[in-house]
Protein backbone atom coordinates (compact mmCIF):
# COMPACT_ATOMS: atom_id res chain seq x y z
CA UNK A 1 0.00 0.00 0.00
CA UNK A 2 0.94 3.29 -1.07
CA UNK A 3 2.53 5.29 2.34
CA UNK A 4 0.51 8.51 4.19
CA UNK A 5 2.96 10.65 2.60
CA UNK A 6 2.39 9.67 -1.05
CA UNK A 7 -1.53 9.62 -0.22
CA UNK A 8 -0.69 12.83 0.84
CA UNK A 9 0.80 14.22 -2.29
CA UNK A 10 -2.06 12.94 -4.36
CA UNK A 11 -4.35 14.68 -2.21
CA UNK A 12 -2.66 17.69 -3.10
CA UNK A 13 -2.05 17.15 -6.52
CA UNK A 14 -5.83 16.46 -6.63
CA UNK A 15 -7.26 20.10 -5.52
CA UNK A 16 -4.84 21.86 -7.70
CA UNK A 17 -5.82 19.97 -10.70
CA UNK A 18 -9.26 20.86 -9.97
CA UNK A 19 -8.99 24.30 -9.30
CA UNK A 20 -6.82 24.75 -12.65
CA UNK A 21 -9.54 22.98 -14.27
CA UNK A 22 -12.62 24.91 -12.99
CA UNK A 23 -11.17 28.20 -12.36
CA UNK A 24 -8.59 29.36 -15.37
CA UNK A 25 -7.90 32.68 -15.71
CA UNK A 26 -10.93 33.48 -13.03
CA UNK A 27 -14.19 33.12 -11.86
CA UNK A 28 -15.70 35.47 -14.05
CA UNK A 29 -19.01 35.31 -12.61
CA UNK A 30 -18.03 36.37 -9.34
CA UNK A 31 -15.64 39.25 -10.10
CA UNK A 32 -18.00 40.99 -12.40
CA UNK A 33 -20.79 41.51 -9.74
CA UNK A 34 -19.11 40.39 -6.46
CA UNK A 35 -16.46 43.24 -4.48
CA UNK A 36 -13.03 42.00 -3.82
CA UNK A 37 -13.70 43.17 -0.72
CA UNK A 38 -17.04 41.46 0.47
CA UNK A 39 -17.33 38.65 2.83
CA UNK A 40 -20.00 36.57 3.68
CA UNK A 41 -20.96 33.07 5.17
CA UNK A 42 -22.49 29.95 4.46
CA UNK A 43 -23.81 26.69 5.06
CA UNK A 44 -23.48 23.12 3.34
CA UNK A 45 -26.69 21.95 3.57
CA UNK A 46 -27.74 18.05 3.03
CA UNK A 47 -30.74 17.42 1.07
CA UNK A 48 -30.47 13.32 1.18
CA UNK A 49 -29.81 10.46 3.46
CA UNK A 50 -26.38 8.61 4.33
CA UNK A 51 -23.10 8.98 5.61
CA UNK A 52 -21.11 12.16 4.80
CA UNK A 53 -17.57 11.79 3.58
CA UNK A 54 -15.41 14.68 2.57
CA UNK A 55 -15.09 17.00 5.30
CA UNK A 56 -11.61 16.78 5.56
CA UNK A 57 -11.42 16.77 1.96
CA UNK A 58 -13.07 19.51 2.22
CA UNK A 59 -11.16 21.72 4.71
CA UNK A 60 -7.99 21.17 2.63
CA UNK A 61 -9.47 22.73 -0.51
CA UNK A 62 -10.73 25.50 1.11
CA UNK A 63 -7.38 25.81 3.01
CA UNK A 64 -6.06 25.55 -0.76
CA UNK A 65 -8.46 28.72 -1.88
CA UNK A 66 -7.78 30.86 0.71
CA UNK A 67 -6.30 30.15 3.88
CA UNK A 68 -7.92 32.90 5.71
CA UNK A 69 -11.40 31.57 5.60
CA UNK A 70 -13.23 30.13 8.77
CA UNK A 71 -14.82 27.02 8.62
CA UNK A 72 -16.98 25.33 11.81
CA UNK A 73 -17.66 21.26 11.29
CA UNK A 74 -21.19 20.07 12.96
CA UNK A 75 -20.62 16.49 11.30
CA UNK A 76 -17.51 14.82 11.19
CA UNK A 77 -16.69 12.11 8.07
CA UNK A 78 -18.26 9.09 9.04
CA UNK A 79 -21.27 9.96 10.47
CA UNK A 80 -24.94 9.90 9.42
CA UNK A 81 -26.98 12.45 8.11
CA UNK A 82 -29.90 13.11 6.95
CA UNK A 83 -32.34 15.55 4.77
CA UNK A 84 -31.81 19.22 6.67
CA UNK A 85 -28.66 18.47 8.56
CA UNK A 86 -25.64 21.54 8.11
CA UNK A 87 -22.24 19.80 7.88
CA UNK A 88 -20.42 22.74 8.15
CA UNK A 89 -20.49 26.72 7.64
CA UNK A 90 -17.67 28.39 5.87
CA UNK A 91 -17.17 32.01 6.46
CA UNK A 92 -14.78 34.80 4.95
CA UNK A 93 -13.94 36.11 1.43
CA UNK A 94 -17.18 35.81 -0.73
CA UNK A 95 -15.04 35.57 -3.79
CA UNK A 96 -13.45 32.79 -2.22
CA UNK A 97 -16.26 30.63 -1.01
CA UNK A 98 -17.55 30.83 -4.56
CA UNK A 99 -13.85 30.20 -6.18
CA UNK A 100 -14.18 26.49 -3.62
CA UNK A 101 -18.27 25.65 -3.92
CA UNK A 102 -18.02 23.55 -6.42
CA UNK A 103 -14.70 21.21 -6.14
CA UNK A 104 -16.19 20.88 -2.46
CA UNK A 105 -20.02 19.87 -3.79
CA UNK A 106 -18.38 17.48 -6.61
CA UNK A 107 -15.78 15.26 -4.17
CA UNK A 108 -17.89 15.56 -1.05
CA UNK A 109 -21.37 14.18 -2.93
CA UNK A 110 -19.00 11.20 -5.13
CA UNK A 111 -17.71 10.64 -1.30
CA UNK A 112 -20.66 10.57 0.70
CA UNK A 113 -21.84 8.22 -2.07
CA UNK A 114 -19.43 6.00 -2.02
CA UNK A 115 -18.85 5.86 1.71
CA UNK A 116 -22.73 4.90 2.18
CA UNK A 117 -22.40 1.98 -0.14
CA UNK A 118 -19.31 1.08 1.45
CA UNK A 119 -21.03 1.58 5.07
CA UNK A 120 -24.39 -1.04 3.28
CA UNK A 121 -22.27 -3.70 2.47
CA UNK A 122 -20.01 -3.24 5.86
CA UNK A 123 -23.81 -3.98 8.21
CA UNK A 124 -24.24 -6.89 5.44
CA UNK A 125 -21.27 -8.57 6.57
CA UNK A 126 -21.49 -8.32 9.95
CA UNK A 127 -20.96 -11.25 12.06
CA UNK A 128 -18.95 -13.48 8.98
CA UNK A 129 -15.66 -12.36 9.41
CA UNK A 130 -15.48 -11.32 6.16
CA UNK A 131 -14.25 -7.99 5.31
CA UNK A 132 -14.91 -5.72 2.01
CA UNK A 133 -12.15 -4.14 -0.27
CA UNK A 134 -12.41 -1.76 -2.80
CA UNK A 135 -10.98 -1.80 -6.54
CA UNK A 136 -9.18 0.31 -9.03
CA UNK A 137 -11.94 0.59 -11.18
CA UNK A 138 -12.13 3.99 -9.83
CA UNK A 139 -13.13 7.66 -11.63
CA UNK A 140 -9.37 8.88 -13.09
CA UNK A 141 -7.39 11.29 -11.40
CA UNK A 142 -9.71 11.32 -7.86
CA UNK A 143 -8.79 7.33 -7.08
CA UNK A 144 -6.93 8.73 -3.66
CA UNK A 145 -10.43 10.62 -2.94
CA UNK A 146 -13.02 7.44 -3.79
CA UNK A 147 -10.57 5.30 -1.81
CA UNK A 148 -10.57 7.72 0.88
CA UNK A 149 -14.64 7.20 0.98
CA UNK A 150 -14.56 3.40 1.30
CA UNK A 151 -12.21 3.56 4.55
CA UNK A 152 -14.48 6.44 5.87
CA UNK A 153 -17.26 4.26 5.17
CA UNK A 154 -15.72 1.12 7.13
CA UNK A 155 -14.30 -0.67 4.10
CA UNK A 156 -10.65 -1.73 3.06
CA UNK A 157 -8.74 -0.51 0.25
CA UNK A 158 -6.97 -2.88 -2.07
CA UNK A 159 -4.02 -1.81 -3.56
CA UNK A 160 -3.95 1.78 -4.75
CA UNK A 161 -2.09 1.53 -8.14
CA UNK A 162 0.12 -1.15 -10.19
CA UNK A 163 2.85 0.25 -8.42
CA UNK A 164 2.47 -1.04 -4.81
CA UNK A 165 1.10 -4.69 -5.61
CA UNK A 166 1.92 -7.38 -7.75
CA UNK A 167 -1.12 -8.81 -9.23
CA UNK A 168 -1.44 -11.42 -11.45
CA UNK A 169 -5.21 -11.73 -13.48
CA UNK A 170 -6.44 -13.97 -15.95
CA UNK A 171 -4.48 -11.90 -18.73
CA UNK A 172 -0.70 -12.18 -17.16
CA UNK A 173 -1.77 -15.54 -16.56
CA UNK A 174 -2.60 -16.35 -20.12
CA UNK A 175 0.50 -14.14 -21.67
CA UNK A 176 2.89 -15.87 -19.30
CA UNK A 177 1.52 -19.06 -20.42
CA UNK A 178 0.32 -20.86 -17.18
CA UNK A 179 -0.29 -19.75 -13.61
CA UNK A 180 2.96 -21.46 -12.51
CA UNK A 181 4.78 -19.61 -15.56
CA UNK A 182 3.72 -16.42 -13.93
CA UNK A 183 4.19 -16.71 -10.35
CA UNK A 184 8.26 -17.88 -11.07
CA UNK A 185 8.52 -14.90 -13.59
CA UNK A 186 6.97 -13.07 -10.80
CA UNK A 187 9.47 -13.91 -8.05
CA UNK A 188 12.52 -13.61 -10.26
CA UNK A 189 11.62 -10.29 -11.42
CA UNK A 190 11.36 -9.21 -8.06
CA UNK A 191 14.30 -10.50 -6.66
CA UNK A 192 16.55 -9.44 -10.00
CA UNK A 193 15.27 -5.78 -8.75
CA UNK A 194 15.21 -5.77 -5.53
CA UNK A 195 11.46 -5.19 -4.24
CA UNK A 196 9.58 -5.87 -1.52
CA UNK A 197 5.91 -6.41 -3.15
CA UNK A 198 2.67 -8.73 -1.88
CA UNK A 199 1.93 -10.84 -4.55
CA UNK A 200 -1.65 -11.73 -5.05
CA UNK A 201 -2.86 -14.56 -8.22
CA UNK A 202 -6.20 -14.65 -9.58
CA UNK A 203 -7.54 -18.30 -9.71
CA UNK A 204 -10.23 -19.27 -12.48
CA UNK A 205 -10.93 -22.87 -11.20
CA UNK A 206 -9.90 -25.54 -8.65
CA UNK A 207 -6.78 -26.61 -11.06
CA UNK A 208 -5.19 -23.03 -11.03
CA UNK A 209 -6.10 -22.85 -7.00
CA UNK A 210 -4.16 -26.01 -6.45
CA UNK A 211 -1.30 -25.14 -8.74
CA UNK A 212 -0.86 -21.61 -6.55
CA UNK A 213 -0.82 -23.44 -3.35
CA UNK A 214 2.20 -25.24 -4.09
CA UNK A 215 4.13 -21.72 -4.46
CA UNK A 216 5.21 -19.94 -0.77
CA UNK A 217 4.97 -16.30 -0.16
CA UNK A 218 1.72 -15.72 -1.94
CA UNK A 219 -0.33 -12.98 -0.09
CA UNK A 220 -3.56 -13.86 -1.21
CA UNK A 221 -5.58 -15.65 -3.66
CA UNK A 222 -8.46 -14.27 -5.69
CA UNK A 223 -11.19 -16.93 -6.46
CA UNK A 224 -12.73 -14.88 -9.21
CA UNK A 225 -16.45 -15.87 -10.34
CA UNK A 226 -16.74 -19.24 -8.46
CA UNK A 227 -19.94 -20.13 -7.15
CA UNK A 228 -20.94 -21.09 -3.99
CA UNK A 229 -19.74 -24.48 -4.12
CA UNK A 230 -16.74 -24.09 -5.27
CA UNK A 231 -15.20 -21.09 -3.41
CA UNK A 232 -15.81 -22.86 -0.35
CA UNK A 233 -13.95 -25.81 -1.75
CA UNK A 234 -11.35 -23.50 -3.07
CA UNK A 235 -11.00 -22.00 0.79
CA UNK A 236 -10.85 -25.40 2.26
CA UNK A 237 -7.74 -26.36 -0.26
CA UNK A 238 -6.53 -22.60 0.35
CA UNK A 239 -6.48 -23.56 4.17
CA UNK A 240 -3.51 -21.20 6.23
CA UNK A 241 -1.62 -21.07 2.61
CA UNK A 242 -2.58 -17.53 1.37
CA UNK A 243 -5.14 -15.35 2.50
CA UNK A 244 -8.35 -15.34 0.49
CA UNK A 245 -10.43 -13.10 -0.92
CA UNK A 246 -13.52 -13.73 -3.50
CA UNK A 247 -14.51 -11.16 -6.48
CA UNK A 248 -16.47 -11.61 -9.77
CA UNK A 249 -20.25 -10.18 -9.99
CA UNK A 250 -20.79 -10.15 -6.66
CA UNK A 251 -23.63 -7.70 -4.97
CA UNK A 252 -25.34 -6.74 -2.12
CA UNK A 253 -28.11 -9.84 -3.16
CA UNK A 254 -24.96 -12.61 -3.39
CA UNK A 255 -22.37 -10.82 -0.73
CA UNK A 256 -23.33 -12.16 2.75
CA UNK A 257 -23.54 -15.93 1.03
CA UNK A 258 -19.61 -15.91 -0.38
CA UNK A 259 -18.87 -14.24 2.94
CA UNK A 260 -19.99 -17.35 4.68
CA UNK A 261 -18.18 -19.50 2.30
CA UNK A 262 -15.28 -18.49 4.79
CA UNK A 263 -13.81 -16.31 2.67
CA UNK A 264 -11.22 -13.44 4.24
CA UNK A 265 -12.00 -10.55 1.69
CA UNK A 266 -14.81 -9.58 -0.89
CA UNK A 267 -13.50 -6.99 -3.50
CA UNK A 268 -16.27 -5.03 -5.40
CA UNK A 269 -15.68 -2.73 -8.04
CA UNK A 270 -19.43 -1.44 -7.85
CA UNK A 271 -17.83 0.44 -4.34
CA UNK A 272 -16.59 3.46 -6.47
CA UNK A 273 -18.03 2.35 -10.19
CA UNK A 274 -21.67 2.14 -9.26
CA UNK A 275 -22.63 5.09 -7.05
CA UNK A 276 -25.13 8.08 -6.99
CA UNK A 277 -24.01 11.43 -5.41
CA UNK A 278 -25.39 12.32 -2.34
CA UNK A 279 -27.55 15.45 -2.50
CA UNK A 280 -25.56 18.47 -0.62
CA UNK A 281 -25.99 22.12 -1.71
CA UNK A 282 -24.09 25.15 -0.41
CA UNK A 283 -26.08 27.56 0.35
CA UNK A 284 -25.28 31.40 1.10
CA UNK A 285 -26.33 32.78 4.54
CA UNK A 286 -27.94 35.93 4.64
Amino acid sequence: MISQAQFDKEIKMIIANAIREDVGDGDHSSLACIPSSAVGKAKLLVKDTGIIAGVDFALEVFKYVDESLEVEVLINDGEKVKHGDVVLYVSGSSLSILKAERLVLNAMQRMSAIATKTAYYVDLLKGTGTKILDTRKTTPGIRAIEKWAVKIGGGENHRFALYDMIMLKDNHIDFAGGVAQAIQQTKDYLKANNKDLKIIVEARNLKEIKEIIQFDGIHRILIDNFNYEDTKKAVALIGNKAGTESSGGINEETLRKYAECGVQYISSGALTHSVYNLDLSLKAID
